[in-house]
């Protein structure tokens, strides 16, 4: 989760959206060919509707009150949990149990780094990944995902459009064609385990200075599309964020997502809304309904933090009030 216009602030803390999970160049180019074996996975189920309500909550799949109380408030349960880990952690295999426990699939957000350490880590530079550099560490996650062998989306390195994260060919010493490289090698390696339970979700970011189009591994890597969008209101008016509308949020990036991969499913896996500059209840109303409208998007995911500002669903009780009339009114 970032604002690109806000990537100098939030790098220079070593700030990322992970970094409080964890402890819990044109990319136009085309991309280079990768030799061996490629493999199809297995086709996308029908969109869903209504439209899939998700959480993203501090305390992960473990925090069962958290949950609780959230589903509580919602007038629903979500049925899909996202959390996020590094490459310092071990497969969460406790964590997927507790997600599929509760009636819900994870969405496994895996991200090529070690959190919180800023952009500049040539031991995960896209080439080091593409070269085979974490391959044991590699196996163990296929291993322990094929032997967990139910469904989860894995959302490998997210919002690659942006510069924020060591995996972007902005910077990190990467270069064009470097994303798709490495998420294909990440992919058979899985893939070679036995892990053909993964739903492979690439994620960008409504609003990533880098061109997508040069980052899209192909339809045979990828099942799923995922965007992370946020109406910032006033919360970063010194970098000129302005309260924006739902429409104004994903309209042409999901136009964009659906000229690189006609008839993909679409997630939205990160979004929320700010107090500030504007009616967040409305805001609500307005988004869920919007989002419900698109045929291709079968999921919702809300960032249920106090982070930045208070992105929570529940930050007042008429946002509150708003966010469960919204899932109520879908269609």
């Amino acid at each position: 989760m970032h604002q690109p216009s806000r990537r100098s602030a939030l790098v220079g803390l070593g700030l990322g959206a992970a970094s409080v999970f964890s402890g819990a160049a044109s990319a136009s180019a085309a991309p280079k060919p990768r030799p061996g074996k490629t493999t199809t996975p297995s086709p996308a189920p029908a969109p869903a509707h209504p439209l899939r309500f998700g959480l993203t909550n501090l305390g992960g799949p473990l925090a069962s009150r958290e949950l609780d109380s959230a589903a509580s408030l919602a007038g629903e349960k979500p049925v899909l949990i996202q959390f996020f880990k590094d490459f310092q952690q071990a497969p969460p295999v406790s964590e997927l149990d507790a997600v599929v426990a509760r009636g819900a699939t994870p969405i496994l957000t895996w991200e090529p780094w070690a959190a919180g350490a800023g952009v500049s880590q040539p031991a995960y530079s896209l080439a080091a990944i593409a070269a085979g550099a974490h391959d044991g560490y590699l196996r163990s996650w296929g291993s322990a995902l094929a032997s967990w062998g139910k469904p989860v989306m894995l959302r490998f390195a997210h919002e690659m459009n942006g510069d924020w994260y060591p995996w972007s060919e902005a910077v990190n010493g990467n270069s064009s064609g470097d994303y798709v490289l490495a998420w294909r090698h990440v992919h058979d390696v899985l893939v070679a385990q036995g892990a053909t339970n993964v739903r492979w979700l690439w994620a960008i970011n409504a609003g990533g200075p880098v061109d997508i189009a040069g980052l899209y591994p192909g339809s045979g890597y990828v099942d799923v599309l995922g965007i992370d969008g946020y109406n910032w209101g006033t919360v970063g008016s010194s970098w000129g964020s302005t309260w924006t509308p739902a429409i104004g949020v994903f309209g042409r990036w999901l136009d964009a997502l659906r000229a690189l991969a006609p008839g993909k499913e679409i997630v939205v896996t990160e979004t929320a809304c700010t107090e500030l500059g504007g009616s967040k209840a409305d805001w609500i109303r307005d988004a869920v309904a919007y989002l419900d409208a698109q045929p291709d998007v079968t999921g919702l995911v809300w960032f249920n933090l106090n982070k930045e500002t208070d992105w929570r669903f529940n930050s007042s009780s008429s946002a509150a009030t708003a966010f469960t009339t919204a899932l109520s009114a879908r269609e």
